[in-house]
């Protein structure tokens, strides 16, 4: 009930006794004394905390169609991902598991969520019966080797929990997880040939085993490593097993060939342990992963999993996820917007993942060993991606971890003389345009967050920018890429000028003027990538000339100017002076008519086109992240309406409560970065500015946990489905006109009620209300 039925009811409750001649005066006071008791404690009810928000994560969304996102057991950020490996391969198979398949070759401790390019797959595990079959087999031959078909109707899968039935052996495999350990619980039928195996050939995507090996260590304890190259070129990776019950026997493998002894090194080795069971038997597995040493992989299971409790692990993994969902209270009466919600919350805070041992000991990128450091070492930057709206919530609802962000990237760049790009397992990919770190540090360094040496900040930040490479030395000397100098040159020239902004305020906050002055110039040459004919971004090759032939919807993936996408898209991706690009479309009305188009331009991409250019819109691609701020711009025009008409189109449109339901790759996070914000009516246009754009709603109310104590509660009024224009806003009880709100002004709690209806209304029109690109 709603306050005001409680209130209402009281009241009907005490006019009846009022009016009542049976009770004398002492009787109608006690039993007024017990109303108001029960009304009031049903009201507190009211106002208590929905602790048990894992119920509303359904993991399954985005393991259909091209989400790629990760299933199975791990803690918020933690190092472990352990979960299923389908036996079929495949850009849809980034993450090792597809929602369309039904084979299963093992449980592995290293995944990837909602990347592009598979990789991991460390340490593959399986349970089996029968006779010893050392590979996976092939898929036509259900004898050949040890996968397994299974339902998803004998699946199970919540945050911290993975359980499935494996139809060939009839074993129930469950897995729950720590931050550095994952627990395996295998329930085995009666067998004499009861089996478990180790298999450190198998990886998945690119990644290809270089370097395994394997130890009996006494009849319950195994351990070794993993060396591949893949996407990260140099991965090593150290484990140790503890079984819960000595086995019978142990063998090792190279390949499909026996070899003798107790330990085995090799390319491709395994390690089979073999049991003999009672039906319904339990064998349970701790297995601590390391970068580091076999040591510091066991000494992670005495640390973080020292008993046998698997239900207690499993219970506790629950309560981690719980705890950060929990920083946001996210009411509505839409059960499917609710699981949307909270799963996309959960999917944020799968990477950056745990990258050390929890003594702090770390590998670094330098392939060093770096023993109890400061801070706690992360990897999986997916920055080129996250940067937009990832990195911005975490400065919402982590900050406490944002310094470990911040002090991981700081430690790559002293460690490879440049600040991460797209890092992996201790190494640096190159993958994808810019130098995304920039934005996550400037904005932390500009919203005060602390923790972290601002000096070598500022240090890495600038001779990052000053490199020579991938197009940098174009930059200096002509303030443009040329075109016929490499691929991609726009991308990549887009995103510095970005990152080059950011590095601007932070030079002004710091007094370095005649940094902030070259670095203001530099975050302008978007303008050199203008063609004022066509009013698009694109290739110039020289500085009276352009590339031809031109097309604003042609794409050629990996051939062309663009990053995965083309003109139409990329010609908005100027977000830290949205005021310049507007001058540049012919002033406000010719802005608004081009991006009126862009929602609704149709026209070939191309054969060669990205799969990543996905979930359209006329020309806009919500499946790829240069599209993700684009509908926010209105505000910047003064039309937030349109802003509002859009939101809500893409969030009912390319979001839902379904296997299918990311329109495009999850990119580790952003995807669902991007509707948490979205859903919560607030959007980070330009990423370092500290300015939170106002959108469209769509819950009731949403509490956030801002930290120290305090919350800020985001009340919406009159919302449905077709309510979905601002109408006014008060913040604190005072009217607020502005289309945008500030990072401190969230972070110092407080209370934001928004009344929503059916018509646009003349909210955030005025000039002065709109989210200009100036610095908080």
């Amino acid at each position: 009930m709603r306050r005001s039925r409680f209130q209402f009811l009281y009241r009907v409750c005490v006019l009846s006794l009022q009016r009542s001649r049976s009770c004398n005066g002492r009787n109608r006071c006690l039993i007024l004394f017990v109303l108001l008791s029960f009304f009031t404690a049903a009201q507190a009810q009211q106002k208590q905390p929905d602790n048990d928000l894992t119920r509303y994560v359904d993991p399954y969304i985005g393991t259909g169609f091209h989400g790629h996102v990760f299933l199975g057991a791990n803690r918020p950020f933690g190092g472990v991902q352990l979960g299923p490996v389908n036996m079929s391969e495949g850009w849809d198979w980034c993450s090792g598991y597809h929602y369309s398949d039904s084979t299963i070759i093992g449980f592995s401790h290293t995944h990837l969520s909602g990347t592009g390019i598979g990789d991991l797959g460390d340490v593959l595990v399986m349970p089996t019966t029968g006779p010893i079959l050392p590979k996976k087999g092939r898929l036509n031959q259900p004898g050949s080797g040890y996968y397994s078909l299974f339902s998803h109707a004998a699946e199970t899968a919540k945050p911290g929990y993975y359980a499935v039935d494996l139809k060939r052996t009839n074993i129930r495999a469950e897995l729950t997880a720590t931050e550095r350990v994952g627990f395996h619980r295998y329930t085995f039928p009666a067998s004499q040939e009861a089996r478990i195996i180790f298999d450190l050939k198998e990886g998945i995507g690119w990644d290809l085993s270089t370097a395994t090996f394997i130890r009996r260590v006494n009849d319950s304890t195994i351990e070794g490593y993993r060396y591949s190259k893949g996407w990260a070129p140099d991965q090593r990776l150290y484990f140790a097993a503890v079984f819960s019950r000595p086995f019978a026997s142990f063998a090792v493998y190279e390949d499909s060939l026996a070899r003798g002894g107790d330990s085995l090194p090799g390319r491709r080795v395994k390690g089979i342990a073999s049991f003999v069971t009672g039906a319904g038997e339990k064998i349970q597995l701790k297995v601590g992963i390391s970068p580091v040493s076999t040591a510091n992989a066991l000494r992670n299971i005495q640390a973080e999993a020292p008993g046998w409790n698997f239900d207690e692990v499993a219970a506790a993994a629950n309560q981690a996820w719980n705890r950060e969902l929990s920083k946001v209270q996210f009411k509505t009466n839409d059960p499917s917007k609710r699981r949307v919600f909270y799963t996309a919350l959960y999917h944020t805070m799968i990477a950056p993942s745990l990258f050390n041992d929890n003594n702090r000991d770390y590998r670094g990128t330098d392939k060093k060993v770096y023993q109890n450091a400061s801070f706690s070492n992360l990897t999986t930057f997916s920055l080129w991606d996250t940067y937009r709206a990832a990195h911005p919530l975490f400065t919402l609802l982590q900050p406490e971890r944002v310094p470990d962000m911040i002090n991981s990237m700081l430690a790559i760049y002293q460690q490879q003389g440049k600040l991460p790009v797209w890092h992996l397992m201790a190494n640096e990919t190159n993958t994808m345009p810019g130098y995304s770190a920039v934005q996550v540090i400037t904005d932390a360094y500009l919203k005060k967050i602390g923790g972290f040496d601002t000096a070598l900040a500022w240090e890495a930040v600038k001779n990052t920018a000053m490199q020579d490479e991938r197009g940098l030395i174009w930059v200096r000397k002509y303030g443009f890429i040329p075109a016929d100098s490499m691929k991609e040159s726009v991308a990549m020239g887009l995103e510095y000028a970005i990152a080059d902004w950011g590095i601007a305020q932070m030079a002004r906050r710091m007094g370095e003027t005649a940094d902030y002055a070259y670095f203001s110039k530099r975050a302008e040459n978007y303008r050199n990538y203008f063609d004022d004919t066509s009013k698009f971004m694109r290739g110039r090759v020289s500085q009276t000339s352009w590339r031809t032939p031109f097309s604003p919807f042609e794409a050629r993936h990996m051939q062309d100017d663009f990053t995965e996408g083309n003109a139409w898209q990329y010609t908005w991706l100027v977000p830290q002076d949205v005021e310049g690009i507007i001058r540049l479309q012919g002033g406000e009305t010719l802005f608004t008519k081009k991006l009126d188009s862009l929602f609704v331009a149709k026209g070939s991409m191309g054969k060669e086109a990205s799969p990543d250019i996905s979930g359209l819109i006329g020309q806009y691609a919500h499946g790829n992240e240069p599209s993700h701020h684009i509908a926010y711009l209105y505000n910047y025009v003064g039309k937030p309406w349109k802003t509002a008409e859009k939101i809500r189109y893409i969030i009912d449109s390319m979001y839902s409560d379904r296997p299918d339901g990311l329109c495009g790759n999850e990119d580790v996070g952003q995807m669902s970065a991007w509707y948490v914000l979205s859903a919560l009516g607030l959007y980070e246009v330009n990423p370092m500015n500290g300015k939170y754009v106002i959108g469209s709603p769509v819950m009731d109310e949403a509490v956030i946990d801002v930290g120290h104590q305090k919350t800020f509660r985001i009340e919406v009024k009159n919302n449905s489905p077709k309510n979905i224009y601002v109408q006014r806003i008060l913040l604190n009880n005072k009217a607020y006109t502005k289309s945008y709100i500030l990072y401190q002004d969230i972070m110092n709690g407080g209370n934001m009620q928004i009344q929503m209806g059916d018509k646009p209304s003349a909210w955030g029109a005025d000039k002065k209300d709109r989210p200009y690109s100036d610095i908080q």
